[in-house]
C-alpha cells in the first residue's frame, strides 16, 4: 500500500499479526517487505513441489505488484479470483490497477460488466465516468509545475499551509530521532519553511510548536479558524510504543491549542487515522482510516466537533467518495472536496480527485484531474488557495521521475476552472396531485444534435443524480409512460444555474386529466359556452381552451379531434352549421396556440344530431335542460396507447 506516513504502521500490522503463525522463509521476506527476495523463495517452493496456498499466491502476487511486473500480478490475481473466494475488494482493486497497469482498460470494462450486479452502483458509475472523462479529455491543463527548493533526498510530502509559511513531513535525519528499519529514513517529524514570492518554499527548520516525540510525528493541518494545528503521531506513552492486545501499533490524531497544550482526538490502539482536515464551514474533521468495515483500504470519514472537539462518531463518506482501493488527504476548497486514490480507473497509483460538496452535503462523482498535474507514480497531499479570477495555485506531493528523493512536494499553478468540467444535477419528480415521487421515469440529457450522452431512471422515490461531463448546451427530458413529459434545452449560463438550483419536475398522470363522459375518454376540463348563436371564442372559453393547450404540453403524443353540440332550440340546418363554426373557432384558436395538426384530429359540428335528454324539437323544456345538450368534448383517440 502506496500511503505515505503510515504504509510500515499498516504492513507492520500485518506482519506482527501473523507472528504467531508458522511463516514459510517466503512469507518472511513478504512481511518483511523484501518483496523481490520473496518471489524468488515462492518461486523455489513451486519448483520444489512445496504446496502454495491461495493466500500465499495472493502474497506472490502482492510481490510482483509492488516490483512493477504487473502482467504476473494480474495474472495470479485473476487466477485465484477464478478459483476462490478470499480476494478482497482491496486486492481486486489491485487485481484491477494490474490490468490497467498493461492498458488493458477495456479488459477492466468487460470484467467490470460480468460483475456488474456484485459491485457498488457507485464504483459502476464512478468508473465509466472517469473513462470517458480521461478518454475525451484531450490535451491536459496546463499547470506549471516545480520542484520546490525545499525537498531533501528522504521522502517530503503533506504540505499544509500555516499563516504565510507551509508545514510538511520529511523522513530527513534528525538527530533526536531513530531511523525507522521499513522505511529506511528517520521516523518523521514536521517543518515548516517560508513560501517565497515566487511560491518557492524555502529555509524548512522543525517546526517546535507541538510536543516533541521519538516516533512518527507527521500530516499535520493549521485549521486557521480556530488557530490550532492537527496532525497524526505515533501511539506512544513517555518513550514507549503502545500496542493493543494483538500487537498491531497505530496512529492517532492529535491537536496543538494555541497555548501549547496538546490532546488526543482520535485514538484507537487498533486503527490508524490519517490526514487529519478541518473544515470551518462545517465544523467536521475530516479524515482517512483503515476501519474494518471500509469499502476498501483506507476510506475518508468525518466526525463533527465543536470547535474542533469531537462531537460525533466518525461517519463514512461513503462509495461515492470510497473504494476498494485508498482514499487519502481530503482537502475542502471552495465547496470541492480534494482527495488521492489508487482506484484501478486512474492515472497511476495514487492519482489527485475532486468532487463538487452539494448543498445536502453529499459529493458528486470524484473526476481525475487529469495528466495536467497526476503522473503514472503517486500523487496525493494536494492543498489548493485562490478562485477562477485570480487564478490558483498551491502543493501535493509526488515520487513522479525527476526528483529529488523518494516523495517529492511540488508547487503548481493554473489560471483556469481546476480538473475537467463536469456538469452535475440532482433533483426530483413528482406527481402533484398526491405529493409523491415518481419512481421508474427515464430522465435523458442530450446534446443539440439529439444524441444521448446520459439516461437515468429515477429511484422509486423520485428522487435523481446524474453527471456528464460538461456541455455549454443541453437538452433534458423526462418521460414515463401514463405520465406527462419534461422537455426543455439549456445554453451555458441557465446549466450553471440549473447546477446550482437542482431540477423538480411535476409529472401529471393521465388519468388526472382524463375523464369518461358518454361511453369516450374526453379531457377533463369545465364545460363552456357560446353566446347564444355566436360563435366567436370569448376570454371564458379561451381559459379552458389554454388547458387544452397546456395538457399537449405536458402529452406531446396526444391525439384528440373535437365534437362540438347544439341543442334543439332553433332549426336542425342552422344548427349544424352553427355548432360546426364553434368547432372550426375551437380548432384554430389550439392551432394558433401552438398545438400542431399531428395532435389535433377532426373537428366536427354535431348540431343537434345527439341530444343528451328528452329536449328534442317540439318538447318544451326548461332552459337547464337544453343546457346539458350545449357540449364540447375533446375526445382522445390513442388513450391506451398513452397507459
Amino acid at each position: 500500500m502506496k500511503i505515505k506516513t503510515f504504509i510500515p504502521f499498516f504492513l507492520l500490522t500485518i506482519m506482527v499479526s501473523h507472528a504467531q503463525e508458522k511463516m514459510s522463509k517466503a512469507d518472511q521476506y513478504f512481511y518483511s517487505y523484501a518483496y523481490k527476495e520473496a518471489i524468488a523463495e515462492y518461486q523455489k517452493d513451486m519448483r520444489d513441489g512445496k504446496l502454495i496456498t491461495n493466500h500465499q499466491f495472493l502474497n506472490l502476487a502482492d510481490s510482483y505488484f509492488r516490483t512493477g511486473d504487473y502482467k504476473s500480478a494480474s495474472r495470479i490475481y485473476l487466477d485465484v479470483n477464478k478459483k476462490d473466494t478470499i480476494i478482497d475488494s482491496h486486492r481486486f482493486n489491485k487485481m484491477l490497477q494490474s490490468l490497467s497497469k498493461n492498458s488493458e482498460k477495456e479488459r477492466i470494462k468487460a470484467f467490470l460488466n460480468t460483475k456488474s450486479d456484485l459491485l457498488a452502483n457507485e464504483l459502476m458509475e464512478n468508473a465509466e465516468f472517469n473513462f470517458e472523462l480521461l478518454g475525451a479529455t484531450g490535451d491536459a491543463q496546463k499547470f506549471e509545475i516545480f520542484n520546490i527548493n525545499g525537498n531533501s533526498p528522504q521522502g517530503d510530502f503533506s504540505p499544509s499551509f500555516y499563516k504565510d509559511k507551509l508545514l510538511f513531513s520529511s523522513g530527513r535525519p534528525v538527530k533526536s530521532k531513530k531511523i525507522y528499519g521499513p522505511s529506511g529514513e528517520s521516523y518523521y517529524d514536521i517543518y515548516i519553511a517560508r513560501i517565497g514570492q515566487n511560491g518557492d518554499v524555502l529555509n524548512p527548520n522543525i517546526f517546535d510548536r507541538m510536543p516533541n516525540t521519538k516516533f512518527h510525528k507527521s500530516t499535520p493541518h493549521y485549521a486557521q479558524e480556530l488557530d490550532k494545528i492537527f496532525y497524526i503521531l505515533s501511539n506512544a506513552e513517555d518513550d514507549r510504543l503502545s500496542f493493543d492486545d494483538n500487537g498491531k501499533n497505530s496512529m492517532a490524531i492529535g491537536m496543538v491549542y494555541d497555548n501549547g497544550f496538546f490532546a488526543f482526538l482520535l485514538r484507537d490502539l487498533s486503527t490508524s487515522f490519517y490526514y487529519p482536515f478541518y473544515d470551518g464551514s462545517s465544523d467536521r474533521l475530516y479524515f482517512a482510516a483503515n476501519f474494518e468495515d471500509g469499502y476498501g483500504g483506507t476510506d475518508i470519514y468525518y466526525v463533527s466537533t465543536n470547535n474542533g472537539q469531537i462531537m460525533s462518531e466518525p461517519v463514512n463518506l461513503g462509495p461515492r467518495i470510497n473504494s476498494p482501493g485508498n482514499e487519502i488527504a481530503p482537502f475542502i476548497h471552495d465547496n470541492s472536496l480534494y482527495f488521492s486514490s489508487d482506484i484501478f480507473y486512474g492515472l497511476g497509483g495514487m492519482d489527485i480527485y475532486k468532487a463538487n460538496r452539494r448543498q445536502d452535503q453529499t459529493f458528486s462523482i470524484p473526476i481525475n484531474l487529469g495528466s495536467g498535474i497526476n503522473s503514472a507514480k503517486d500523487d496525493f497531499g494536494f492543498i489548493i488557495r485562490g478562485d477562477e479570477n485570480l487564478g490558483f495555485s498551491g502543493y501535493f506531493s509526488s515520487n513522479r521521475d525527476g526528483g529529488k528523493g523518494n516523495d517529492d512536494i511540488y508547487g503548481f499553478s493554473i489560471r483556469e476552472y481546476l480538473g475537467p468540467r463536469t456538469f452535475s444535477l440532482k433533483g426530483e419528480i413528482v406527481e402533484p396531485k398526491y405529493q409523491q415521487g415518481i419512481g421508474g421515469a427515464t430522465l435523458s440529457l442530450r446534446d443539440t444534435e439529439g444524441n444521448i450522452l446520459k439516461e437515468y431512471t429515477t429511484q422509486s422515490n423520485g428522487k435523481f443524480q446524474v453527471e456528464i461531463p460538461w456541455k455549454d448546451n443541453l437538452v433534458i427530458s423526462v418521460t414515463k409512460n401514463g405520465h406527462s413529459s419534461f422537455y426543455s434545452s439549456y445554453n451555458k449560463a441557465q446549466l450553471e444555474e440549473l447546477q446550482k438550483a437542482g431540477l423538480n419536475v411535476e409529472m401529471v398522470s393521465i388519468d388526472d386529466i382524463v375523464t369518461e363522459r358518454e361511453n369516450k375518454k374526453v379531457l377533463g376540463i369545465k364545460d363552456f359556452f357560446f353566446a347564444r348563436g355566436k360563435s366567436e371564442v370569448t376570454p371564458e372559453i379561451a381559459l379552458e381552451l389554454d388547458k387544452v393547450v397546456a395538457m399537449v404540453q405536458k402529452f406531446p403524443q396526444l391525439k384528440f379531434q373535437i365534437e362540438t353540440h347544439t341543442d334543439s332550440r332553433g332549426g336542425s340546418r342552422t344548427n349544424k352549421v352553427l355548432s360546426q363554426r364553434r368547432a372550426d373557432a375551437i380548432k384554430n384558436y389550439l392551432l394558433q396556440s401552438g398545438i400542431s395538426s399531428a395532435n389535433l384530429g377532426s373537428a366536427v359540428g354535431y348540431g343537434e344530431e345527439q341530444i343528451m335528454n328528452s329536449c328534442s324539437n317540439g318538447v318544451y323544456c326548461l332552459d337547464f335542460l337544453h343546457k346539458q345538450n350545449l357540449r364540447t368534448l375533446f375526445v382522445i383517440s390513442n388513450f391506451d396507447e398513452l397507459k
